[in-house]
């Protein structure tokens, strides 16, 4: 099973993996401008993606390179018999130069040099540092897709200037007043680092698609609590993105105002013995010097203690929803393994969880009622203080 979660959190971590093979290009395909990427690690295996500017989406790049002489299929193998365009290139001056042809039609020009990759602004956001540094091609198309100020409203008595990414269709808000500086600043570069991160990933996902036909990556993003602790936001997708299923899932933001990080759960909640352990959950993050544990005793935590112990809280809560199902094709709720790696955002009333199941079972997840009320929270701080509200 792949979650919403999964997939928007393992961009970067992708874009790193690849970063020290890949190259870089710029030129001309025919008279049009184009960005190319390549893998050039393995001569018998390359690949990559180009973009014409004009359009911005990619298109998949797989091939040889012998003798200085590269040879690469365009789009991904839909084990058709449809020929696929083909580039036949030769290295020139550091770059490449040659041509492309479809199986029907004439051969256009290729010429491209190494990518003269522009600096970033001074006061950039630590997003597009990181994505100049790591990501160039990324980077280079980034550039050209300006933001666009949609709605403005309020949500929890914080005006709201909404933007967007018209390509990908990607938008989010920013916050406009009721934080004090630096703390409005912070949340803001947040907000604008997730909306850019889920541009990349529209992208990816597009290219991963490109076999089986159009992809699909429809958002929807909705805050949820904002308060002078915390700014919370689901941020849910329905995607296709190549493959035999289509897929959805939440992926929250839950962000510290004060400290200026993003929370994981047991910053917030903690039922474990000894202090709170600090672990970031979200799929591909780096862990920081603070997270003082692997991955084998988070999940050990998680399933041993965290997680029956929510399902103990559930059972007193809702227990005619938490009743164990007669059927066993229905909905189990009772399962503390359906609650070891939740979704979890905040609210007025509390935290609200979100369970897992498996593909044959997705349609149990997206529960509205399954929400920890704050005086419950209250008795089990995490390891950051947070200024909650008591009722719930």
């Amino acid at each position: 099973m792949t979650h919403g979660w999964l997939r928007c959190g393992a961009w970067l971590l992708s874009l790193l993996a690849t970063a020290v093979q890949a190259e870089v290009y710029t030129g001309t395909l025919g008279t049009m401008p184009v960005v190319v990427d390549l893998d050039l690690s393995n001569p018998e295996q390359v690949n990559g993606r180009y973009f014409y500017e004009k359009y911005h989406r990619d298109l998949a790049l797989s091939g040889t390179l012998a003798n200085d002489q590269l040879t690469l299929d365009e789009s991904l193998d839909d084990n058709s018999d449809t020929p696929r365009p083909q580039l036949h290139l030769k290295a020139r001056e550091g770059g490449w130069q040659g041509q492309w042809q479809k199986a029907d039609g004439k051969p256009l020009k290729v010429d491209l040099k190494p990518a003269q990759v522009p600096d970033t602004a001074p006061g950039a956001d630590p997003f597009w540092v990181q994505l100049h540094d790591n990501a160039p091609y990324d980077y280079l198309r980034l550039l050209q897709l300006p933001l666009v100020n949609g709605k403005r409203d309020a949500f929890m008595g914080y005006p709201l200037q909404w933007r967007g990414e018209p390509d990908a269709k990607i938008q989010l808000f920013e916050v406009e007043s009721g934080y004090p500086e630096p703390q409005l600043s912070r949340v803001n570069q947040a907000l604008r680092s997730r909306l850019w991160s889920e541009v990349v990933s529209y992208h990816e996902c597009m290219l991963g698609s490109t076999r089986f036909g159009e992809g699909e990556y429809d958002q929807t993003v909705t805050p949820t609590f904002l308060s002078p602790a915390v700014v919370s936001v689901s941020v849910y997708t329905s995607y296709y993105c190549g493959g035999a299923h289509p897929d959805f899932g939440d992926a929250p933001i839950n962000f510290d105002v004060d400290h200026g990080k993003p929370l994981s759960l047991e910053d917030v909640l903690w039922v474990g013995e000894g202090p709170a352990f600090h672990y970031d959950d979200r799929e591909g993050a780096q862990q920081s010097e603070e997270a003082d544990v692997d991955f084998d005793k988070f999940s050990t935590y998680r399933d041993k203690v965290f997680a029956p112990w929510l399902v103990r809280q559930f059972q007193q809560l809702y227990p005619n929803e938490m009743k164990k199902p007669a059927d066993e094709n229905d909905c189990d709720y009772s399962d503390p393994e359906v609650w070891n790696f939740p979704t979890w955002h905040f609210t007025a009333k509390g935290i609200a969880f979100g369970p897992s199941f498996a593909r044959v079972a997705r349609m149990c997840e997206g529960t509205e009622w399954s929400v920890l009320p704050y005086s419950v929270i209250a008795q089990h701080p995490g390891g950051v203080k947070l200024a909650l509200p008591q009722g719930g």
